[in-house]
């Protein structure tokens, strides 16, 4: 099964698409408000760029991801393969960011697509990508 954590609707002003988070006084944004933030590509086109992005976790080591990531929604990684779908599929993350230009093969595309899951790339680095998140107000969500 292909989980996904969206935030609340409850409160939100009409056509605002920045929203203060619930606890480390971050902010929600919208998958499509990543797309010119990051200069990404959306690898693919038909899924649901409504979705609201809660926190942000950049990171090569699934492994980490698993262990100490709890309630994400947007992993950034370089890792390109299936395994981190499965990965945010199963933490119920809604958007993976490949950096560095990384482009996955089309079965992890559709894995991807399968679980709901947009799938963007960009080519900053894992470290600028996560700060021009940081940046904008979008925080990390450990333990």
């Amino acid at each position: 099964m292909c989980g996904i954590i969206l935030a609340s609707q409850e409160g939100r002003r009409r056509g605002s698409t920045v929203r203060r988070g619930p606890s480390r006084g971050g902010i929600h944004l919208k998958i499509s408000d990543l797309v010119p933030l990051l200069e990404a590509r959306i690898l693919t086109p038909d899924a649901d760029l409504g979705k609201e992005v809660l926190s942000a976790c950049g990171s090569d080591m699934m492994s980490d991801v698993l262990a100490y990531v709890k309630n994400q929604s947007v992993l950034l990684t370089g890792l390109n393969n299936r395994q981190v779908v499965r990965t945010a599929d199963m933490m119920g993350m809604v958007c993976i960011v490949f950096v560095r230009g990384k482009k996955p093969d089309s079965s992890t595309l559709e894995l991807a697509k399968e679980c709901g899951i947009v799938v963007l790339a960009t080519e900053h680095t894992m470290f600028t990508a996560c700060g021009l998140l940081y940046e904008k107000g979008l925080r990390g969500g450990v333990r």
